[in-house]
């Protein structure tokens, strides 16, 4: 984390967390600021102070201020489900079967099945690896909790494939 913090991003960090909103977009800070061009300008020294993470277009995550030197991370599966505000998408792969216990190895890169997006990104310290599949396939998935959090992974048997 480098350079110091300002009074009016004191202001929404403190209101995102204490309210444990640490994924939030712009409409939710832009009551802080007098144009969407001045919040640009602050996202962009945020990030560049490594307090935000641009998670998509529309969407950061706030690094907590409880963070060790700007190092913080969250399960990968919770940053996945929001990539994708919460649909459209699949984790599969090795993720999966790890998740479902079917093999030990823990995998370095989680593989997200989609309709749109392809390629690999790394958010957070985690590289997802977005697989692009056509509307018409398939995947059989279920919906599961991590804490209050809900993300879509292929289901168990869907999962053997890849082990």
């Amino acid at each position: 984390m480098t350079g110091s913090i300002s009074k009016k991003e004191v202001e929404f960090i403190s209101e995102l967390e204490f309210n444990k909103k640490y994924f939030f977009t712009r409409k939710d800070i832009i009551k802080y600021f007098t144009s969407e061009q001045e919040m640009g300008v602050y996202l962009h020294r945020m990030r560049k102070k490594g307090r935000i993470e641009k998670i998509n277009r529309s969407k950061y995550y706030l690094i907590p201020i409880r963070a060790l030197k700007g190092k913080w991370t969250e399960h990968a599966f919770i940053v996945a489900d929001e990539i994708f505000d919460g649909k459209n998408y699949v984790i599969g792969g090795k993720s999966a079967a790890h998740y479902w216990h079917l093999i030990e190895q823990i995998p370095f890169t989680v593989e997200i099945f989609t309709f749109n997006r392809q390629g690999t990104r790394n958010i957070l310290g985690i590289e997802f690896k977005f697989i692009r599949i056509s509307k018409t396939k398939k995947i059989k998935t279920s919906v599961r909790n991590i804490g209050n959090h809900p993300f879509i992974i292929a289901t168990k048997e869907e999962s053997k494939q890849w082990i």
